[in-house]
């Protein structure tokens, strides 16, 4: 592995992880259209690793469709297991609470379900305890407080190491602060630079030492062209700096905050390469200023 920055995941109380400051979100190896072989795809997360990226996220729902159900789960425990013992510094952070009918994404968040699908991420992973365990979620046919309440069980119950929540909102996190306490450690909302949304929640996990790990941070586009197209400064830095729009996005996200970890998806090698890269490049103030005009 590469030595790269390291950002930190967790506190005093559960304990911290130091990871790369870039993750690897492996959705795209499961979900694409056009998803990679099998040996393309362990490939793609042995090079993140040979990166020095050492966060992965996961998640049971992440498959075509119901039918293979865990696939990136059991394909991300695959590629750890080839690679070694350099893999054994690697957080795993899967998620549960999204459910598939066929190819349609659906929403359980009931302590019941939270807690086969921790028991089944498990058995796929192949740990005895999951690093990062994050709600998908919210399901709005069950209350906040009670699945809340189920990540604390899990916690609790030593099946989990640290619990994160997904897509929330302020309101949501200091719900769950309340309730999970300290095993709370992450929020993963979507964020990008034509994607600011969440920019409140974000600030609001680093006022409160929370991990925020943005998905979806090229705004769901993976073609230079499309990401560009919007967001042209990004595009005109890239080119002053003769490097990748995708790098330079990166790098404008771990300079939002230190709590920041992106988790870009990758499906190739060279992919995941030059996103590590973003850890070292540091954008200049100006450059910075340009890039928060959008």
């Amino acid at each position: 592995m590469a030595p790269v920055e390291q950002r930190s995941i967790g506190n005093d109380t559960v304990g911290r992880v130091g990871v790369g400051a870039i993750g690897l979100g492996a959705m795209p190896l499961s979900s694409k259209e056009d998803r990679p072989s099998r040996e393309d795809a362990v490939a793609t997360v042995h090079a993140a690793l040979d990166a020095g990226v050492t966060l992965i996220d996961t998640a049971d729902a992440y498959a075509w469709d119901e039918s293979e159900f865990g696939h990136n789960e059991s394909l991300v425990a695959e590629a750890l297991a080839s690679y070694g013992s350099g893999a054994a510094d690697v957080l795993v952070a899967t998620k549960g609470g999204h459910t598939r009918v066929g190819a349609e994404w659906e929403l359980d968040g009931t302590p019941a379900y939270l807690r086969r699908a921790c028991e089944a991420s498990l058995r796929r992973l192949g740990v005895e305890a999951i690093g990062l365990y994050q709600y998908h979620r919210p399901d709005p046919s069950t209350p906040w407080e009670d699945s809340m309440g189920a990540l604390r069980s899990l916690f609790d119950d030593g099946l989990v190491r640290m619990v994160g929540i997904s897509n929330a909102d302020v309101a949501q996190i200091d719900s769950a602060r309340g309730i999970v306490g300290e095993a709370l450690v992450s929020v993963q909302n979507q964020f990008s630079p034509g994607w600011r949304s969440s920019a409140g929640e974000l600030a609001h996990c680093a006022s409160v030492g929370l991990a925020w790990l943005p998905w979806s941070p090229f705004g769901g586009v993976t073609a230079a062209g499309s990401l560009a197209a919007d967001a042209p400064a990004f595009a005109e830095i890239a080119e002053e700096l003769g490097i990748s729009v995708h790098r330079v996005t990166l790098a404008w996200h771990l300079a939002q905050a230190d709590v920041v970890i992106p988790i870009p998806g990758a499906s190739r090698p060279e992919s995941i390469r030059d996103s590590a890269a973003a850890a070292g490049l540091q954008l200049s103030e100006q450059h910075l200023a340009r890039l928060d005009e959008g």
